[in-house]
């Protein structure tokens, strides 16, 4: 199977590297000393027991035209950088090419063969002009809901903290043979590949996290588990939770547990940076779009209240401004 990479960062790598080790054809798309460093050396997988994975000789092109066309793209670029390389995906793809969507929160494709009254709704925060949809064709796309941790620690070198899911799902909630392939694939290189019958639910159950902890997280510094053994920001977080939910349940998703449970389970990994947190440390631009604009956006278009959320978005989106407009980042140092 001819697989690109389209974002060679932390989880393209961890996907192209181990992809690569189980005989599949890997290109990855990359720029800059990410893309010099594979060029040279291959990219390095640093893996959670700290062996190592090297995909030495490994095609990487900064340009997509320079590519051939493949089977699988894998789109592991983050929410707010898609539309800036959507229009040359098609230089990726030909007649049977399956683009897997691997970003946070609501995607521009959600109601995409929705079904019911919201059916073929554009999400203005996930693709504000509309040129996502018109360059990607949304019949190539299957959704992903990326669980694992990892970072790029230099160039052309990702390091795993934890996790290997990654949970497949087509739009319409069928079982296809090319999703079937592709978490076969998946499967052989040493990943968990669920595929599910309902993608969209798993999309929620995952930014049902994000949407809180990570923009708090990025407003006040604290790690999940300050977060969530102070009892105001506790509060705030299941508050948001409760809004966004009442959003998902009008659109058809069921939560599998409780806000209680989903919030212990954020207060057992510990004092972990989010994100988002790390993002505004490293002066680099945050998901808000993605995370929680779009859930403010689905609360309006269902008349469903998000006073928490919204407060919320609007202080971490003046934050990103701010640090944006003046290239800085913010950071706490003893």
């Amino acid at each position: 199977m001819k697989v690109a990479v389209v974002g060679a960062g932390a989880i393209g790598g961890y996907l192209g590297v181990r992809l690569t080790h189980a005989g599949e054809d890997v290109t990855f798309i990359a720029r800059g000393a990410n893309l010099a460093a594979i060029r040279a050396g291959g990219m390095k997988l640093i893996l959670e027991d700290g062996s190592e994975l090297h995909a030495k000789g490994a095609r990487a092109f900064e340009r997509m035209s320079d590519a051939d066309p493949q089977d699988v793209v894998l789109l592991t670029l983050k929410a707010h950088q898609v539309a800036a390389v959507a229009p040359d995906l098609k230089h990726l793809c030909h007649g049977q090419t399956s683009v897997v969507t691997m970003q946070n929160g609501i995607p521009w494709w959600y109601f995409y063969k929705h079904g019911g009254q919201y059916e073929g709704t554009p999400v203005v925060s996930a693709d504000p002009d509309g040129s996502i949809a018109r360059s990607i064709d949304a019949a190539r796309v299957i959704g992903s809901v990326v669980y694992p941790a990892a970072n790029l620690v230099s160039p052309g070198v990702v390091e795993v903290v934890e996790g290997n899911r990654f949970t497949l799902g087509e739009l319409d909630g069928s079982t296809t043979p090319r999703i079937e392939a592709i978490a076969a694939s998946f499967t052989k290189a040493g990943f968990k590949a669920p595929i599910t019958l309902d993608i969209r639910s798993e999309i929620w159950l995952k930014l049902w996290g994000n949407l809180s902890f990570n923009p708090v997280s990025a407003l006040t510094h604290a790690t999940l588990v300050d977060i969530c053994q102070f009892p105001l920001t506790r509060d705030l977080a299941a508050q948001m939770m409760a809004e966004a939910e009442a959003i998902a349940k009008k659109l058809g998703v069921t939560f599998r547990v409780s806000i209680e449970r989903r919030i212990a389970g954020a207060k057992k990994v510990g004092a972990h940076k989010t994100s988002m947190l790390q993002d505004v440390e490293q002066g680099r631009p945050i998901e808000i779009e993605a995370l929680v604009g779009s859930v403010v956006e689905l609360g309006k278009l269902t008349q469903t209240p998000t006073p928490h959320i919204s407060a919320v978005y609007a202080c971490a989106g003046l934050l990103a401004k701010t640090l944006n407009a003046r290239h800085e980042k913010l950071r706490l140092d003893a």
